[in-house]
């Protein structure tokens, strides 16, 4: 299926694409705040600018886009520019793999939650940046997976091979085949 926009309103319409200060990532921060959590916002550390840093207890949290970084329930395949989008995910959990690992081998706990976690089960997702920061926990989600890949099988009958890795443990892989995944996350709306 080829791209209904021309490159330069595709190239426009993503450069809208906020970076920061997302709308899970506030509301994540205004439930910090109102559970009593001090933080910093996009503060240096050993590798980058964290979405939120708690800079004493170093703890690095990451609000993770389902699409950007391979949620294994959201991630949409896009059906324009395969070859692009595919290296682009594989680069992006590359990268996060790398900050992990880098800012744990520095000493700090690294959290890391999907976007559309902060709306479904945000009572969970505060408990765990919490422990990170008393040193309960080391922030890790130890059942965290994300999709690495996604291969076409028949455009047809909308079937499509999921692979999808460990986080912390690329051997551990499964690949899953089924019907094409649509089900975007949408963050609900406000008034």
């Amino acid at each position: 299926m080829t791209d209904i926009l021309d490159p330069e309103r595709r190239s426009a319409l993503m450069g809208r694409i906020r970076g920061t200060h997302t709308k899970p990532e506030r509301v994540l921060r205004s439930l910090l705040w109102a559970a009593g959590l001090r933080y910093r916002l996009h503060a240096k550390t050993p590798v980058g600018r964290p979405d939120i840093v708690f800079v004493g207890p170093r703890v690095a949290v990451f609000v993770d886009g389902c699409f950007w970084h391979g949620c294994p329930h959201h991630y949409v395949r896009p059906r324009s520019r395969v070859e692009y989008w595919s290296g682009r995910l594989a680069e992006n959990v590359s990268r996060d793999r790398r900050q992990t690992a880098t800012l744990r081998a520095s000493g700090w706990r690294v959290v890391r939650v999907w976007e559309h976690a902060v709306f479904t089960e945000p009572d969970a997702v505060i408990a765990r940046v919490a422990a990170a920061v008393r040193g309960d926990s080391d922030g890790v989600d130890v059942s965290r997976e994300v999709v690495v890949r996604v291969d076409e099988l028949d455009a047809e009958a909308r079937i499509e091979r999921r692979v999808i890795e460990a986080f912390d443990d690329p051997s551990r892989r499964r690949e899953v085949v089924g019907r094409r995944v649509t089900a975007k996350w949408k963050p609900p709306r406000t008034t």
